[in-house]
């Protein structure tokens, strides 16, 4: 009578994981995951200040400066930040805009959803202007991102 008889091979030689192996392995990657997830705010947190600080360092500037060579003086604090899309009273016929691009009309809002600030004749630049976000807490302070 014939047995088919199959050669025990070494653990090294045998193919596939252990069940044991796959739950570290799984582990592991649990741990990797939840360390990223509880890291992700401040990852991103820094980000949105970065965001607020090149637009009130950067990106608006242009704007402004445009806005100044066409009608002589950067926009009122009454006039605001809304005057780089539409075109103050009274001032219309000198008026070349829109200086900034807005989206069905608004103006971009900070990173936290908030309207940029904006004062002319600035307090903490003389003789110029101040944009600022008033950042993560939403309240104006010493806090603020500006272009000072």
């Amino acid at each position: 009578m014939l047995t088919n008889i199959r050669p025990r091979l070494p653990r090294a030689a045998r193919q596939g994981f252990t069940l044991l192996e796959i739950l570290v392995v799984l582990a592991i990657i649990g741990l990797l995951v939840g360390l990223a997830v509880k890291n992700v705010d401040k990852i991103f947190g820094d980000s949105q200040a970065s965001i607020a600080k090149i637009f009130v360092n950067d990106s608006i500037k242009t704007s402004l400066v445009r806005y100044r060579i066409d009608l002589g003086d950067f926009p009122s604090t009454a006039e605001g930040l809304e005057a780089l899309v539409t075109a103050p009273s009274g001032k219309a016929d000198r008026w070349k805009g829109p200086y900034i691009e807005a989206k069905g009309g608004k103006l971009p809002s900070d990173p936290w959803g908030e309207p940029y600030g904006y004062r002319y004749p600035g307090t903490r630049n003389k003789g110029t202007y101040d944009v600022f976000s008033k950042g993560a807490d939403k309240v104006e302070g010493e806090d603020d991102i500006g272009n000072w």
